[in-house]
């Protein structure tokens, strides 16, 4: 009876093993991942127009300060601020009691030289007296009449008239105030802004790209009559209707500052521009033949800027970039790309060289 159980067990064991036992045809192993489907594109040239940017400061054409030439109340202010005025209009008058007086006096002075030379003449004639004499009074009598003179343009200073076209600034002295050429402010600011000057400033760096952007003459220096337009970007972010034109490049550099000023004239005739206004130029560079690369297709591998380069088996591989400048968008090439070369345009951080891509375009 025991021998019966141990074959019992034996041939349950058996049964069990061939029911849940290996199978003779194991399992197959995952299957490998399709590649990924990444937007490309295919580098064309082209002439790319880059604009650089600075903040500049408005004057008028001229701004000019009127200061009185002599001292005095103001009597009369025929002006107001913000009127348009002409050259030689008049735009102040100074009280010019004391002046006449001292005008008075030195005329009298004039007149009593004037007596003594006539007195004379006739006495040195007939040898009476020595020439010498009348020689002093006829001094003495230029002398008075210098004199004069002085006084009577003085008495001229007190009406001031404009020496310019423009517009009147700010009138800080009223009626009565009392003014002289030790004031601590003009008597006001004639300002011609029918053409306005910009002035900027930039740096040494970017003194060097615009040199080297600029046209030059045949002694190889910039030749400012050949330079492309600029424009101006308002204070309230609108682009300026007249474009403008570069009209001096300080190529002393500041040692203090580190940077150089520059300067960009507008025609004015809307008068819409004031001086003492900010904004901004926009001086455009022009790059002909030259590829504009996507800042998301680029990588970075150890300072240098990188894409990825699709070949005819989808494959990619990097290729290094020569940037000669950036935009708002990416990068602008001008060497080292052959023309229609294709390149990735997304997801290249996950890229490595020799993988296989689904180019979409």
């Amino acid at each position: 009876m025991r021998k019966l159980s141990i074959i019992a067990i034996l041939s349950a064991t058996l049964l069990l093993s061939s029911c849940f036992g290996s199978s003779e045809n194991p399992a197959q192993g995952a299957a490998a991942p399709p590649p990924p489907s990444l937007k490309v594109a295919q580098l064309n040239k082209q002439d790319l127009t880059v604009y650089n940017e600075f903040s500049t400061t408005l004057e008028g054409k001229q701004n000019v300060e009127i200061w009185p030439k002599v001292s005095g109340f103001v009597q009369e202010v025929y002006v107001e601020e913000g009127q348009k005025i002409k050259k030689g209009q008049l735009l102040f008058k100074l009280e010019t009691q004391t002046l006449n007086q001292d005008a008075n006096a030195a005329k009298a002075s004039v007149n009593v030289a004037q007596v003594e030379v006539d007195k004379l003449k006739p006495l040195v004639e007939k040898n009476i007296i020595s020439s010498v004499q009348l020689e002093t009074a006829k001094a003495q009598l230029e002398q008075a009449k210098a004199s004069y003179q002085s006084v009577a343009s003085n008495i001229g200073y007190s009406r001031i008239t404009s020496p310019v076209d423009g517009y009147i600034g700010e009138i800080p002295y009223k009626i009565g105030a009392l003014v002289s050429s030790a004031m601590s402010q003009p008597l006001t600011t004639v300002s011609d802004v029918s053409e306005v000057r910009a002035y900027f400033s930039m740096n040494e760096k970017e003194l060097l790209k615009l040199k080297e952007a600029m046209p030059k003459n045949d002694k190889n220096v910039m030749d400012l009559e050949k330079a492309p337009k600029v424009s101006l970007i308002m204070i309230n972010g609108e682009e300026y209707a007249e474009q403008g034109k570069i009209a001096m490049i300080n190529t002393i550099i500041n040692s203090t500052t580190g940077s150089v000023t520059a300067r960009a004239d507008f025609d004015n005739k809307s008068n819409l521009l004031s001086s003492g206004s900010t904004g901004k130029i926009k001086i455009p560079t022009v790059y002909n033949g030259a590829y504009e690369i996507p800042q998301t297709a680029t990588i970075d591998l150890q300072g240098k800027k990188l894409v990825y380069v699709v070949k005819d088996d989808n494959t990619v591989t990097t290729m290094p970039l020569n940037i000669i400048t950036t935009t708002q968008k990416g990068f602008i090439v001008e060497n080292g790309i052959d023309e229609g070369t294709t390149i990735v345009l997304e997801g290249v951080s996950k890229l490595r060289d020799g993988m296989t891509i689904n180019p979409v375009k």
